[in-house]
C-alpha cells in the first residue's frame, strides 16, 4: 500500500529540526537575509541586508576655508524624506556612527567662486583614534572668473568602522579664498553627506 505521508516523529530517529513547513530558523526578524560560511549553521545565518542610511545637509552659506565644517548641520528634513535605522550624530562637525560595519561615505560641496584664479578642495576626512584626521577622498574645483559662478562636486569613500568611539568622519572646505563661498540652504542639499551601511566589518 503506497503511503501518502511520512510519519516523521515516528519513523525516523533523532530530533527533527524542522517543523512541518518550516524553515530551521528559530530566530529571525523581517527583511533578513541566510548568509554561509563553511561553519555556519542554518539557525545562525539570518543576517540584516542595508540597515543604515543617513543624509545631512549644511543649511547656510558660508566664505573661506572650514576644517571641518562645524556649524548648521542638519538632517534632511524636505518632503517625503526618511532615514533608516539608527542615524548618524553630529556634534561641531564630527559625525559618529551608530554601529561598527563597511560604510559608503558620499560628499557633496558647491563652490562660489568671486575671486579670479583660485581653486577650492572638498575631503571627505576620517579618524580611526578620535584624534588625528585624514583625508579619505579629495575633489578640487577652480575657476578664473569673479562673476559669482558656482561649481559643485563630489567624492566618495569605503570606511571600516570597527570601533564607534574612535573611527569617525568630517566634511572639509579647503583652500577657499577669503572671498570665495561654500554655498549651502536649508531647503534642499547643496552641502552635505548621504552615507550607507553596507555590511558587517
Amino acid at each position: 500500500m503506497a503511503l501518502s505521508k511520512i510519519d516523521i516523529a515516528n519513523m525516523v530517529t533523532g530530533a527533527s529540526p524542522v517543523a512541518n513547513g518550516g524553515t530551521g530558523l528559530t530566530s529571525g526578524t523581517t527583511n533578513q537575509f541566510l548568509k554561509f560560511t563553511g561553519s555556519t549553521t542554518l539557525a545562525s545565518a539570518a543576517e540584516s541586508g542595508l540597515t543604515e542610511a543617513d543624509h545631512w545637509r549644511v543649511t547656510s552659506s558660508f566664505t573661506g576655508s572650514a576644517t571641518p565644517i562645524t556649524s548648521n548641520w542638519e538632517r534632511s528634513d524636505t518632503a517625503g524624506f526618511g532615514y533608516l535605522g539608527t542615524g548618524l550624530t553630529e556634534s561641531s562637525g564630527i559625525f559618529t556612527f551608530p554601529s561598527t560595519g563597511i560604510y559608503i561615505i558620499y560628499g557633496q560641496m558647491s563652490f562660489q567662486f568671486n575671486e579670479e584664479d583660485t581653486d577650492s578642495i572638498m575631503s571627505i576626512a576620517t579618524t580611526v583614534n578620535n584624534s588625528s584626521f585624514t583625508a579619505q577622498s579629495t575633489t578640487r574645483e577652480a575657476d578664473k572668473n569673479t562673476d559669482g559662478r558656482r561649481h559643485s562636486c563630489s567624492c566618495m569613500c569605503i570606511f571600516d568602522v570597527t570601533n564607534v568611539t574612535t573611527h569617525k568622519f568630517r566634511l572639509d572646505a579647503q583652500s577657499v579664498a577669503s572671498s570665495n563661498a561654500v554655498a549651502c540652504s536649508s531647503d534642499e542639499t547643496v552641502t552635505g553627506v548621504t552615507v550607507f551601511r553596507v555590511g558587517d566589518t
